[in-house]
């Protein structure tokens, strides 16, 4: 298996101001950001990744919440990950990315808000009043690393400062 990536934590600095921009009234935040886990595959047959959450988080029906990780991952060239919810909450809960598969590219990591990897999830259920709780420590988004090609005659020159959306800006 070819090794082309490795997570690492942003800074606390970028990971209070990202979290208190979602989740304002934390009161805890060095210690949510001292419990945070790197990414993991389960066996040695998984291909994904497990993020875990950072706190105890609720996905209420019809809302979004954006999760700030306080991850980030130094990517070879030539190689993506992609983010999706981990089965269980799909399944159970019809929760999913707003963005439908979350994409990291290996330039995201040198952004100025250091490659931090947020996730939006959305919860869809049929049922009035329905959450999903996710406890800290436990995983709620799964990453996987795949390899991609371009064209022949691709000449794109951009650089990257950001996500959502920062390269068509």
């Amino acid at each position: 298996m070819k090794k082309i990536a490795k997570f690492e934590k942003v800074s606390f600095e970028q990971f209070e101001k990202d979290w208190l921009k979602c989740f304002p009234n934390t009161n805890h935040v060095k210690e949510i950001y001292n419990s945070i886990k790197l990414p993991k595959r389960a066996t040695t047959g998984s291909a994904g990744y497990d993020f875990y959450a950072p706190d105890n988080l609720v996905f209420v029906k019809d809302k979004s919440v954006l999760v700030p990780t306080g991850i980030r991952s130094k990517i070879e060239e030539g190689w993506v990950l992609s983010l999706y919810p981990r089965s269980g909450l799909g399944f159970k809960h019809r929760c999913q990315l707003d963005n439908t598969v979350g994409i990291i590219d290996s330039d995201y990591y040198n952004s100025s808000n250091e490659g931090h990897i947020m996730i939006k999830i959305s919860c869809d259920a049929h049922d009035e009043g329905h959450t999903a709780s996710v406890a800290a420590g436990d995983g709620f988004a799964q990453g996987i690393f795949t390899p991609f090609g371009i064209t022949v005659d691709d000449d794109a020159s951009g650089i990257r400062d950001g996500g959502f959306g920062s390269t068509t800006k």
